[in-house]
């Protein structure tokens, strides 16, 4: 009677176990998922850290373009300056130029912010009078 019990024990592991096509064809799976869901990972932290990011350079941009326009500064020249929010620099530009249609000035503002090593811009403008000089 024990060796009929062996024998069917036996015969339970050896169809509890993987054969080595079972083993290789689930390696050769992840080697392909796991690169895809890494990159996957990578696409949404950059956009998760370029929409933060896009936040500050809005809110930035705004301050810039309104201290610069109630300032009634609207001389040709191009200014420049940064303002650090955290430990990320944000670049902003203004340019100053003339309209064609009317006696204003095109005021743009434009922020720079890295994220991982590439370099967005954010850009707006708006019409200031010259006769507020």
């Amino acid at each position: 009677m024990k060796w009929t019990i062996n024998r069917r024990c036996n015969a339970v592991k050896r169809r509890a176990a993987f054969t080595l096509v079972e083993l290789l064809a689930a390696m050769a799976f992840m080697a392909i998922v796991i690169p895809v869901a890494l990159q996957g990972l990578q696409i949404a932290n950059r956009a998760g850290v370029v929409a933060q990011r896009k936040a500050v350079a809005t809110r930035v941009l705004d301050s810039v373009l309104t201290e610069y326009t109630a300032m009634s500064q609207t001389t040709g020249a191009k200014q420049k300056g940064s303002v650090l929010e955290g430990a990320i620099d944000y670049q902003w530009t203004i340019q100053v130029q003339p309209w064609k249609e009317d006696q204003m000035r095109v005021v743009t503002a434009e922020v720079t912010y890295p994220v991982q090593g590439r370099n967005y811009k954010l850009q707006a403008s708006t019409l200031v009078s010259m006769t507020t000089q």
